[in-house]
């Protein structure tokens, strides 16, 4: 997973409010009525524990706060442990948590200890950011563009496929975009063929992977990335609509994820 950093969760719940604004201008849905769809999911007073990791590079600033904040500001109750690590998990386990929040500098998981469910990051990341571009108001086909192939958006592209949109996608490495072809049935994206689209999802750690040539006259641009791949330039020219946020909208899919299947409610 991408590390974030302290001034990443700056302004946070201000972040938060903004792209729910725009979630529900471009979709006609907020990101929590999206999620429930998405996962046919419905919380039911969870009570969730967020254990600091001291792992690898160490705790982030402001994040175990920051989850704590998006936790509650979803209508759940939460904690932060006072403790790390194995001390922390026998901590939160010891105050009755019903879900486990923790990240070290390769995974980031929730785990349902009523129901079982785990939930990574990257995964629920993906998945939510292609139904928030693939749920445009605007979209002018069924066409849309992956940029990106890692955990997140090689997630977001099998997400896409699924759904049964005509998935495009690039990366910089060959093999990778050459295995998504062969294990998701993604088309190649080329340059020379001046496809635009109205839906993209970016799902890079670079600056500037958004072209012009990409873009179609309304389009939404879809990212969890950190840097943002959209030039300033190219938005403004373009007015693209773009969601983009470090990290309530995916942990908002991590929980929605598993949460109790409202079918059998």
């Amino acid at each position: 997973m991408t590390r974030l950093t302290p001034n990443d969760l700056e302004n946070l719940l201000d972040k938060l409010h903004r792209n729910e604004e725009i979630i529900k201008r471009v979709t006609g849905k907020s990101i929590k009525k999206i999620c429930e769809e998405t996962f046919s999911t419905s919380h039911n007073s969870e009570f969730v524990g967020i254990i600091p990791i001291t792992a690898g590079d160490g705790i982030i600033g402001n994040f175990t706060a920051s989850l704590l904040a998006i936790v509650e500001h979803f209508g759940l109750k939460g904690f932060v442990t006072e403790n790390y690590d194995i001390s922390g998990y026998h901590e939160a386990i010891k105050k009755k948590a019903d879900i486990i929040m923790m990240a070290d500098d390769q995974m980031f998981v929730a785990h349902n200890l009523r129901n079982r469910k785990i939930a990574t990051n990257h995964e629920c990341t993906g998945i939510v950011y292609s139904e928030i571009a693939a749920r445009y108001v605007y979209a002018n086909s069924k066409d849309i563009l992956v940029i990106g192939l890692g955990r997140v958006g090689f997630s977001g592209a099998a997400h896409l496929i699924k759904k049964g949109f005509n998935v495009y996608a690039c990366d910089p490495n060959s093999k990778v975009l050459d295995s998504a072809v062969q294990k998701l049935g993604v088309q190649k994206y080329e340059k020379n063929k001046n496809k635009k689209f109205s839906m993209i999802l970016e799902a890079t750690p670079c600056e500037k992977t958004i072209s012009s040539g990409m873009i179609a006259e309304r389009c939404l641009v879809s990212t969890p990335g950190i840097p943002c791949g959209l030039p300033e330039k190219v938005g403004r020219k373009y007015d693209v609509d773009m969601v983009m946020e470090p990290l309530y909208i995916g942990v908002v899919s991590m929980l929605y994820s598993i949460f109790e299947d409202n079918r059998n409610l």
